[in-house]
Parts: structure tokens; sequence; C-alpha cells
């Protein structure tokens, strides 16, 4: 402010300093009084410009001086709250929702299950995928399970029972229980990852075509009558074994089918 105040005190001044010379002087003395004024005049104005940009660099010198003095605890540090993402953390993320769609996926055939991994590292598991054993509680029927994760983030588990040897026999099992010496399935288990598929568009094509039964046979054919012959239509893999087949009946009528085992196999209609 105070040189835009000097700036029409000065322009005066070098006005009445030229009026001066050009009135009294003359010869070569003029031109050099007039530079010479007009010398004075530009330093006078520089001067009145720069003085308060100096001013103002110096009060940001000193400011920046005192901010670098000022101790390192004056303020909480921010950098501190911040954390970079820990890829352990991120497995361990990632394993907890593995580990929750498998509870999901076991507990929609035994509601009271519980379990544990029996692998050593299963977030690695849940990152790339593979098959990885778990041990399962509250299923008398069944001890560990398998689960295989897929690319494609899907879910498949094969039930087991584990036993020592010495407590398996050649009696003749229970109905419902697996033979000896053969893998127990559950016929849920088995009903979700290899049945439904392949049952359900068995049945939808054959409901175009009229028919409303078929018959499921121990070797897993799936067969029609045509005339007085069946004829089978496709095979369904895995086949539960006849133990299974009164919970396997459960399992297709729980689905919206109507079934009933036979001594020649599974009759169901539609």
């Amino acid at each position: 402010m105070k040189s835009d105040k000097a700036r029409p005190g000065s322009t005066g001044i070098l006005i009445g300093a030229v009026i001066a010379i050009l009135a009294l002087v003359r010869g070569p003395w003029q031109t050099w009084l007039l530079v010479g004024v007009f010398a004075i005049w530009g330093l006078r104005l520089l001067k009145a410009y720069m003085l308060p940009i100096t001013h103002r660099t110096n009060r940001r010198r000193k400011r920046r001086h005192r901010r670098k003095r000022l101790p390192a605890d004056d303020g909480p540090d921010i950098s501190a709250w911040v954390q970079e993402p820990d890829s352990a953390s991120a497995e361990n993320l990632l394993l907890r929702h593995v580990n929750h769609r498998i509870s999901a996926y076991l507990r929609s055939a035994y509601p009271g299950i519980t379990w544990e991994w029996e692998e050593k590292r299963p977030e690695r598991l849940a990152l790339s995928g593979g098959t990885g054993r778990i041990r399962v509680f509250g299923v008398p029927e069944f001890s560990h399970a398998d689960i295989t994760l897929d690319q494609q983030a899907n879910i498949a588990c094969s039930m087991l029972r584990i036993v020592p040897l010495a407590d398996t026999g050649n009696d003749t099992p229970p109905e419902g229980q697996a033979p000896s010496g053969r893998q127990p399935i559950d016929p849920q288990v088995w009903y979700e990852i290899q049945g439904r598929a392949v049952l359900e568009a068995l049945v939808t094509d054959l409901d175009s075509r009229g028919y409303s039964c078929l018959t499921l046979h121990e070797n897993g054919d799936a067969c029609v009558e045509e005339g007085q012959q069946e004829v089978p239509k496709e095979r369904l893999p895995g086949f539960p074994e006849r133990v299974y087949w009164n919970r396997l009946v459960e399992v297709l009528e729980s689905n919206g089918l109507t079934a009933e085992a036979t001594p020649g196999g599974i009759r169901v209609c539609w």
C-alpha cells in the first residue's frame, strides 16, 4: 500500500524536476541532468515495488524455519494411522470368506455340523484352489470331508469316514450305512454335486416328450418304458448304493419329485 501512495508523489517530483531543468539549463548539461533525474526516479520506483516482495519472501522463509524447529510430537502422526496392506492379512481375510462358504454348504445338509482344517496352510488352498481335507464334528456317520475349490470359485465336497482297519469287519451293514471297505457317501451331497444337473435336464427333456416317470437302477441308468421294454436314456455317475436309497428318496421328494424305492430301482415321477 505504501508503494501505491508513493508513486503519485514521485511522479510529481519527476515532472517538476524536468520542467526546471528544461527552463534553467542549456547546453550539454541539460541532457546529463535529465538522464540523472530519470535514473534516480527509476531507482526509487524499483525500490517501491521490490521492497514489499522482499519482505514477503523473508516472512515465508522465517515461517518455514520455525516449522522445522517445532518438536516432532506437536501434532498427531497421521502416517502412523495408515498401514500398508499386508499380504498375510489379505490371505486370512480370503480364507475366512471361504470358510463361511464351506460352512453354509455343509449346513445345508447337516445343520449342526462344525469343522476344522487338517491342512497346514489352508489359505494357499483358498488362494489358488485345489483339494484339502477337513475334520467334521456333529455328524455321526462321517468323520472327515475332502473340499475341492476350483478357479471359478466353485466348491465340491466328498464326505468321508475314516476308521482304524481293526474296527472294520465283514458283517452286513445296517440300512443307511456304507458296505464294509467302501467309502460312504451322503445322498444329499451326491445329488447336489453330481445328480441334480443330469436328472433335471433329463426330466425336462422327457416331460417335453410326454413322459411322466423313469426308473433309476443300481448301476445309475435312468430308464423309461417304451412299449414293453425299458430303454436307458442317461447314466448318473456315482449313483448311491441300495443302502442309501431311502435317504435318496427323501432328497428327491424335497426337490419336487415323487420317488419310491422298489426292488428294481427307484421309481421317479413328476
